[in-house]
């Protein structure tokens, strides 16, 4: 069997999509605060690629949202005004609400079982104070509820408002204090169970929007 032979442009192209994920996840779970600058110097040093797959990276993440870039060059965390954070709650709202009541005609057992457990490891997230690994499960509990939708489309436009969410997200984490699991999650399991699409719409609503909103008042 002949040996598969690595182009550069193949090189290239893993080297970009490695900087874009490794940075992308760090952002959406909010090991980035917001404001932070970011080089790609520093970037390119950090994952050990050249200037240029850093800056293709960069700049996907610019056109997303997650990142800002000045006229100058300078690139950053979003520092997301009142009025940015109560139009992503809002968006966070239609389209989480929307995912959530799609997937639950196929929430079986299963499904619930898992939204279950991780809801377990947020509850230890939160004992341990660790926000970082409290946004990751918590938004691993969405995730994974919100795949039964199967509706890929919806769900990339969910990630999305995700990213630039995140940076923000840790900061709401250190001002809630949290001692205890979102109380909306609970009422998430309870409404899948009882196949009760109401509660379920109002449960994630809440859920998504609560805390957003304490932000920006």
């Amino acid at each position: 069997m002949q040996a598969t032979i690595s182009r550069p442009a193949d090189t290239a192209t893993s080297a970009h999509d490695r900087v874009y994920r490794g940075l992308r996840s760090r952002i959406m779970h909010g090991q980035i605060a917001p404001g932070q600058a970011l080089t790609l110097r520093g970037l390119g040093k950090e994952f050990e690629v050249s200037m240029t797959p850093a800056r293709e990276a960069v700049n996907r993440l610019v056109a997303e949202g997650a990142l800002s870039m000045s006229s100058s060059g300078r690139v950053a965390t979003p520092e997301l005004s009142n009025e940015r954070i109560e139009e992503l709650a809002a968006l966070r709202s239609l389209i989480e609400v929307e995912l959530a009541s799609r997937a639950l005609p196929r929430a079986h057992m299963a499904l619930i079982d898992r939204l279950q457990s991780i809801n377990s490891t947020i509850a230890d997230a939160v004992s341990n104070r660790d926000a970082v690994g409290y946004i990751r499960t918590n938004l691993e509990f969405h995730r994974t509820l919100y795949l039964r939708a199967q509706a890929p489309a919806m769900l990339a436009m969910c990630e999305t408002v995700w990213l630039q969410l995140g940076p923000t997200m840790r900061a709401l984490y250190g001002r809630l204090r949290r001692s205890e699991p979102p109380q909306f999650h609970r009422l998430i399991i309870a409404a899948l169970k009882a196949g009760d699409e109401p509660g379920l719409r109002l449960a994630v609503r809440s859920d998504v929007t609560q805390g957003l909103r304490m932000l920006a008042s």
